[in-house]
């Protein structure tokens, strides 16, 4: 069994998801946006040991939380190594914007395109899906259907190509070739908003008619 938090934390209310094993009771947190003691005292409180810390991509407002994280769990931290030189940086980009978080540590292990992540008993794929942001990649849960994409595509919408390293034709080439191919019941957890499906938007979302 599988239970999915979504926790909308910090400035921009970005999503950060508490996957849980519900059999092993191991968790991942995808994306700690904000305020990593949360994250971690809400997992305390449903009971889950958090094994894993996943980085769809480096922008500031989906790793402000990251230190904090780390120093309450020690988990590892998983990031692709086009994202690196922009963790590095996340401190800067927020100062950028006003805003102030720690120094994100260094991330643990490199992601790779097919690669497969165990949460317990948990299987993810990880999906190379750049455009949005250097590095950028999505997690698949092809026994749930459901898919974990960052800021690649959201409900009527897409990911802005407007920051440093986004690229628009690459953003529509991820969506096409990694997200459409998805089945059309397949559940899209995005870094913003709320949640959707694979076949709502390919019917309806503007941007991909």
């Amino acid at each position: 069994m599988i239970e999915i938090l979504q926790l909308p934390l910090g400035p921009l209310q970005t999503n950060c998801y508490l996957l849980g094993c519900q059999q092993t009771m191991e968790a991942a947190v995808i994306d700690p946006a904000w305020d990593g003691r949360s994250i971690a005292a809400t997992a305390v409180e449903k009971g889950y040991i958090i094994t894993h810390i996943l980085l769809t991509h480096a922008h500031f407002d989906h790793v402000g939380g990251l230190a904090q994280l780390q120093e309450e769990t020690n988990a590892p931290i998983y990031i692709h190594p086009e994202a690196v030189q922009m963790l590095s940086q996340a401190t800067m980009s927020a100062a950028f914007f006003g805003l102030t978080i720690p120094d994100p540590p260094e991330p643990d292990h490199m992601l790779a395109e097919g690669q497969v992540i165990q949460v317990g008993r948990l299987s993810l794929e990880v999906l190379y899906t750049p455009g949005h942001a250097p590095g950028h990649v999505s997690f698949y849960l092809p026994a749930y259907r459901v898919i974990f994409d960052g800021d690649v595509l959201f409900q009527q919408s897409i990911g802005r190509t407007d920051l440093p390293g986004g690229d628009h034709a690459t953003l529509m080439h991820s969506i096409r070739h990694k997200l459409l191919t998805l089945p059309d019941e397949t559940h899209v957890l995005s870094g913003h908003g709320s949640a959707t499906t694979i076949g709502a938007e390919r019917a309806d979302n503007p941007f991909l008619l």
